[in-house]
């Protein structure tokens, strides 16, 4: 008698368990969908620091060469100081003393490889006509 009594409990469990068991975990309904968070507004963007610069009065005996030189530690970089005063020199091979150039304390790395690569290349010269390698470098 016991036994069947225990075979019945076990069957009961057995169909409670297929019964809820089975099932397996009740399965989530899906969550609404979250309303779109508004587009955050753009953060303003820096403008560059201006660069900074120096001032240079030409003496008797100077040259783009020298005082590229003394300012930038590598004569090479000349180009660039003609660049930045384009307006007070005509030909690179000339300038005279008085004359007062700007002179960017921090140049760029390309801006610095661009005129350094002009100076190696610029090609032959003469004193009194702009170079078209000197024209062509100045509308980079």
């Amino acid at each position: 008698m016991k036994l069947n009594k225990m075979l019945k409990l076990i069957g009961l469990l057995g169909a409670f368990t297929l019964a809820v068991g089975c099932a397996g975990p009740a399965e989530k309904a899906p969550e609404p969908a979250a309303a779109p968070e508004p587009a955050a507004a753009p953060e303003p963007v820096a403008a560059p620091e201006p660069a900074s610069t120096t001032s240079y009065e030409v003496n008797t005996g100077d040259h783009l060469w020298g005082i590229s030189g003394q300012s930038y530690g590598n004569p090479y970089k000349w180009p660039l100081i003609y660049k930045a005063n384009s307006d007070k020199i005509k030909d690179a091979d000339l300038i005279y003393p008085g004359q007062v150039f700007d002179i960017e304390s921090d140049p760029s790395d390309a801006d610095s490889a661009a005129a350094i690569n002009h100076a190696k290349t610029r090609g032959s010269w003469s004193i009194g006509a702009t170079e078209d390698s000197d024209t062509a470098y100045l509308a980079q």
